[in-house]
């Protein structure tokens, strides 16, 4: 296990911190609240060409660096894995799963984190991290056992998975590029790639959107300004900032907080183990942010002798 944490996140990331795992949270409620009308492939779609087109006018004006061949191909990662394979997997779980088992099966992603940013990136295995994580992912899998529905769907387990994969793979191929690149680039060119993955699903999103109500079309620009272009860029801030594993275990905030907002917007009363859960999680990531103390220096024996 590494002995040399991190210096602690300054203010600014904190609160990059902060808006991803609101933004991010609010997401699940805006899935549920339009999937009724839109297929997952074809909400991933309109999702990120909102978001593309978003990010694409933040960057007018801003210098764009070339990415080398080796960057390309963890943009290429990054944006089909994270941006488009999880979009479209995670959208379809939600159509099979209730919601507090599709947040404790996604959420073995910040797990699958720590463990490739450890592996390959060089973070090591700090000690408070790795217990942070257990105790995170205990308050998940209450959250899991308090909400699921009376019977799960395989497909939406097998879907969650993918999701979970694909979100952890995307994370750590987007650390190394972040070195060189802006984030609002890395962001915006990682959303494209993901939309260009998603254009299978044209035709689809193009039949599926007359029918719409405005509410549902509200929805999915929601998902590509908010959850999309701006999480995903603030989350590329954190990240460049932050060590992959310690980050991820952020998003175990995300499942309590999507119980919250269930609760004020949906009018989902949560059950008590439910709750339970989240403050286990909350415990988690204070656990996480944890930092093993110095040890103290040796103290030299007095030489004989009267002092000067």
């Amino acid at each position: 296990m590494s002995n040399q944490p991190a210096a602690p996140p300054d203010a600014r990331t904190v609160l990059a911190v902060v808006v991803t795992v609101l933004a991010w949270a609010s997401a699940f409620v805006a899935i549920r609240g339009v999937g009724d009308q839109f297929s997952p492939g074809a909400l991933a779609l309109g999702r990120l060409l909102v978001g593309t087109v978003v990010l694409g006018l933040l960057m007018t004006g801003r210098g764009w660096v070339a990415p080398t061949g080796r960057e390309w191909a963890l943009l290429t990662v990054c944006g089909a894995g994270w941006f488009g394979v999880y979009n479209v997997t995670l959208n379809a779980a939600e159509q099979h799963l209730d919601a507090g088992t599709t947040a404790m099966l996604v959420n073995i992603g910040p797990i699958l984190i720590a463990l490739f940013a450890g592996l390959l990136l060089g973070e090591g295995f700090p000690r408070w991290l790795v217990a942070g994580i257990a105790v995170a992912f205990a308050g998940v899998v209450l959250i899991g056992v308090a909400t699921r529905g009376a019977e799960t769907e395989l497909i939406g387990i097998v879907f969650c998975v993918i999701a979970a994969v694909a979100y952890a793979a995307g994370v750590v191929a987007q650390k190394p590029v972040l070195r060189r690149l802006s984030g609002l680039q890395v962001t915006f060119t990682g959303c494209a790639i993901g939309a260009v993955c998603c254009l299978p699903w044209a035709g689809t999103l193009a039949e599926e959107l007359g029918p719409a109500s405005s509410g549902s079309v509200a929805g999915m620009v929601y998902l590509g300004v908010v959850p999309t272009a701006l999480a995903f860029s603030t989350w590329a801030y954190a990240l460049s900032r932050m060590d992959a594993g310690t980050l991820g275990v952020s998003t175990y905030l995300v499942p309590p907080l999507v119980i919250l907002l269930g609760w004020l917007l949906l009018e989902e009363v949560p059950p008590a183990l439910a709750l339970a859960g989240g403050v286990v999680c909350l415990l988690g990531v204070a656990v996480s942010r944890r930092r093993s103390r110095p040890l103290p220096p040796v103290p030299l024996p007095a030489e004989a002798g009267p002092p000067l």
